[in-house]
């Protein structure tokens, strides 16, 4: 009796230690691992665009991106949802949608995007909205992660991984941010989503708190200016490999408290029409009381004119700042135009599209 019972000790000790040693349910190990030092993006060690000049300017450790924020987009309202319908299939299909977008990133990689932006609460579907009645959130009102959303998200973070692309994931888009029922609510969703991230093992996210947190409709005020350095803060203390900021409206600068604590300063061209104000505005940063060497990104900018030897993208290069394409689906246009309007197509597929992406090109010279 003794010998059984000693026995069964053995097996339960060893069980257990085996069971200590083995990796959390789900955990990965990335194959992109983004990292900062002083102003620039290193990728897996090395500097992004590694020893690149463009017209004499460098932009080694810069991370041009793009602004395509509905890859995980579904619409739970159902007296909204058939906004968003494929004009080939005249229904919405979120599954299709995130496909689509994971078919398309080899062809963003190829001319040389490094990085995009997406968000857990997307951005206007119609580009630009006054309100918002359709419900595309990856929270639960207790901030809680929905299953469906994060599994699209997932797809899309591991595929940009095994490429070599970062995302910049945002968590909250205003007209959408009420959906949490309460400040707590807002709190939890920043821990879920940060632990989510963390007992993956995903190495190439930077992570954007929220979208122009500066913007008035915001209906929790710790999302807001006055206060997103608390969530900030609270991203750093949990989470502190995990590179964090947010971002302002167009045409605006961070204040010096939330410069404090962030990894890398996100401001917007939106609003920019003279592309010299894009080069004022990198300056103003850096003449910011809280601003030390620290990666400047325009993340979001709806001006073009690719072909003009001036325009926001140029300015940006030219004062060493990484810039972002924003493009939504204009007056008139057609399921081909826009990244951000629903339903997207996720290709280079018009050409706007096209004019940024050989732009982009001819300045990181692609992927070699």
């Amino acid at each position: 009796m003794k010998i059984h019972i000693l026995l069964s000790l053995l097996i339960v000790l060893s069980s257990s230690v085996s069971f200590a040693t083995e990796p959390l349910p789900n955990k990965k190990t990335g194959k992109t691992v983004i990292t900062i030092e002083k102003d620039k993006f290193y990728i897996n060690g090395e500097p992004t665009y590694k020893g690149r000049t463009w017209q004499g300017h460098s932009i080694e450790g810069l991370l041009m991106n793009s602004r395509m924020v509905q890859g995980v987009f579904d619409d739970l309202n159902p007296e909204t949802v058939n906004r968003w319908k494929y004009p080939d299939t005249q229904k919405w299909d979120a599954n299709r949608n995130t496909n689509e977008f994971l078919s398309a990133m080899d062809s963003w990689y190829a001319k040389g995007l490094l990085a995009f932006n997406i968000n857990f609460q997307g951005g206007s579907p119609e580009g630009y909205s006054k309100v918002q009645p359709w419900e595309n959130n990856a929270f639960e009102a207790d901030g809680s992660l929905r299953p469906a959303f994060v599994k699209r998200m997932a797809r899309i973070i591991e595929k940009a991984d095994d490429l070599g692309m970062v995302v910049n994931l945002s968590l909250f888009y205003f007209g959408q941010d009420e959906r949490l029922k309460d400040e707590q609510a807002v709190i939890s969703a920043v821990d879920n989503a940060v632990a989510w991230i963390m007992n993956k093992g995903y190495t190439n996210i930077i992570l954007e708190v929220a979208n122009e947190s500066n913007n008035q409709s915001y209906q929790h005020t710790i999302i807001g200016e006055h206060r997103i350095h608390e969530l900030i803060s609270r991203v750093k203390k949990n989470a502190p490999s995990l590179l964090v900021s947010t971002s302002f409206n167009g045409n605006t600068l961070p204040p010096d408290k939330v410069v404090e604590v962030s990894d890398y300063v996100l401001i917007h061209g939106n609003g920019v029409s003279n592309p010299a104000r894009i080069t004022e505005m990198v300056s103003q940063v850096r003449a910011l009381p809280s601003y030390r060497p620290m990666p400047i990104v325009f993340n979001e900018d709806d001006h073009f004119d690719f072909d003009k030897p001036s325009n926001n993208f140029v300015e940006a290069v030219k004062a060493y700042a990484s810039w972002g394409y924003f493009d939504f689906r204009m007056k008139d246009e057609g399921f081909d135009d826009g990244y951000q309007s629903v339903p997207v197509n996720w290709e280079i597929s018009s050409p706007r599209k096209k004019a940024f992406f050989d732009k982009l090109q001819e300045i990181t010279g692609g992927v070699q």
